[in-house]
């Protein structure tokens, strides 16, 4: 089941990356509109990964390891 879940979103991480493609070689309006969406989510993605390293800095660790 777990397995499953996981190739889901590796399905949508791929068709978001193909379609980011697509779009910036002039793709249709449905592409450009995933294509917002996939990088919107990759902007929030790393907005996470910035507040986690920032917390674990304060806290003494400034390689934001472990």
């Amino acid at each position: 089941m777990v397995g499953l879940i996981l190739l889901g979103v590796l399905v949508l991480v791929v068709a978001g990356c193909v379609c980011v493609v697509w779009s910036s070689r002039g793709g249709p309006r449905w592409v450009r509109a995933v294509a917002s969406l996939t990088l919107a989510a990759g902007d929030v993605v790393r907005g996470a990964d910035r507040k986690r390293k920032r917390r674990r800095s304060l806290n003494g660790n400034p390689s934001g390891e472990g």
